[in-house]
């Protein structure tokens, strides 16, 4: 069975009260909700983790190493400063969707730069809560195929 790893970063476990006219209402349990759900019914096993704590971040990546077959992960504000992450995710080398629940691209000047990205399969930005989902559904597709490669 597949492995994958959700990483929600810093603030995420405010949603629902925080700025919702930008992050919506969904509360990160009603996420992680809709994620457990998505991997049962794909078959596939999902680990989530929920840091405000850069180092604890990079070590899960580092711990992910041959034991998760895809990353999810809502970096948050590191999107945009952490290039420890950046470097976590590239030394793994384990495929990696970077997810926002905002378009990041529509908001302030600063955050149209990711660290993140460049080391990633993709990102996925601006569909609220299904984000996540869409994520999800890109790395179990990476997740699979690189499952099924292996076996």
């Amino acid at each position: 069975m597949a492995k994958i790893l959700i990483i929600h970063g810093p603030n995420l476990n405010l949603l629902g009260i925080r700025e919702p006219e930008l992050y919506g209402r969904t509360t990160l349990e009603g996420i992680n909700e809709k994620l457990r759900k998505m991997a049962a019914d794909h078959q596939v096993d999902i680990e989530i983790m929920q840091s405000n704590h850069e180092g604890e971040i990079v070590d899960k990546i580092g711990q992910s190493y041959r034991k998760a077959d895809a990353i999810v992960i809502n970096p948050g504000a590191y999107t945009h400063t952490s290039i420890a992450i950046r470097d976590a995710v590239a030394a793994v080398g384990i495929p990696t969707i970077e997810v926002h629940l905002s378009n990041i691209y529509a908001r302030e000047e600063f955050r149209h730069h990711s660290f993140i990205a460049p080391v990633c399969a993709g990102q996925i930005s601006g569909f609220g809560a299904d984000s996540y989902l869409l994520g999800l559904r890109a790395a179990i597709d990476l997740a699979t195929r690189c499952f099924k490669e292996a076996s």
